[in-house]
């Protein structure tokens, strides 16, 4: 994988995600959530985190990608996570080329959450919206690749990775969602079980 080139490791990711049928959850009974998973267009692409504010009372510190709840009024839940990212980060959804779905996952709150791959203008400035976030932040995407996990969450049969960037850490459902799609998308071969 070092070998790759960073823009062909963005054309393989957008590819492959565009190519891929993701898995979905079918379990009606739980409440449906967006995630913009926001790739930066350059020579060294780039992941957008963003980290929960301390005073919430669900998520709090935690790294997370923009996104939130579905509503009652959103036609899809595309609209949903880019929605959501301009609420919290101030991603304008023009700035943003949709790409397509990860696989699914299901949070501990009950929540389906879909990511959504999204590549974005390398020099578009956030700003966090400081009600629901402390930080926002990027991470290479290399990084993932070139990086052993620093620990695992365990718990049973789970096993997931967590990662260290920059006096972040990345674990939970966001290392889950960031280590299923290099895994699935981009050849990546991080242990994770759950």
């Amino acid at each position: 994988m070092e070998s790759m080139t960073s823009q062909t490791l963005l054309k393989q990711l957008i590819n492959s995600v565009q190519q891929h049928e993701a898995r979905t959850i079918d379990q009606p009974s739980l409440a449906q959530a967006g995630v913009l998973v926001a790739i930066t267009d350059e020579a060294e692409p780039h992941l957008v985190l963003t980290r929960r504010a301390d005073h919430l009372s669900t998520h709090s510190g935690e790294v997370a990608f923009a996104g939130g709840k579905r509503d009652e009024t959103d036609p899809d839940i595309v609209f949903t996570a880019l929605r959501e990212a301009e609420e919290e980060i101030n991603l304008q959804s023009h700035h943003v080329k949709v790409i397509g779905e990860l696989d699914q996952v299901v949070s501990r709150f009950g929540y389906v959450v879909t990511p959504i791959v999204g590549i974005i203008p390398a020099d578009i400035t956030f700003t966090a919206n400081l009600d629901e976030l402390d930080a926002v932040f990027k991470v290479p995407l290399r990084f993932f690749l070139d990086t052993q996990p620093h620990d695992y969450f365990e718990r049973g049969k789970i096993s997931i990775p967590s990662f260290h960037y920059d006096g972040f850490r990345i674990w939970g459902l966001t290392a889950m969602m960031i280590t299923e799609m290099m895994n699935n998308h981009l050849d990546a071969e991080i242990a994770i079980r759950f």
